[in-house]
């Protein structure tokens, strides 16, 4: 199944990333810990790597980082 959108962002409160997956009216919500420093690309792994292990796919596209 595919998400329809994944979009991470920096919890200021928490101190961490917020995985938020998107599918239909359905959002999941993740934390991923990481410096707020963290590249891009490591981020874009970490989004793909959760997606997949709530079970759905999600297209580059459709992954956008908010810092």
């Amino acid at each position: 199944m595919n998400a329809d959108r994944v979009e991470a962002s920096w919890d200021k409160e928490k101190k961490n990333w917020l995985i938020r997956i998107e599918v239909g009216a359905e959002v999941i919500r993740r934390h991923y810990e990481a410096p707020q420093t963290a590249d891009d690309q490591a981020l874009r792994t970490a989004v793909e790597k959760t997606t997949a292990d709530e079970g759905y796919d999600v297209a580059a596209a459709n992954i956008t980082l908010r810092r």
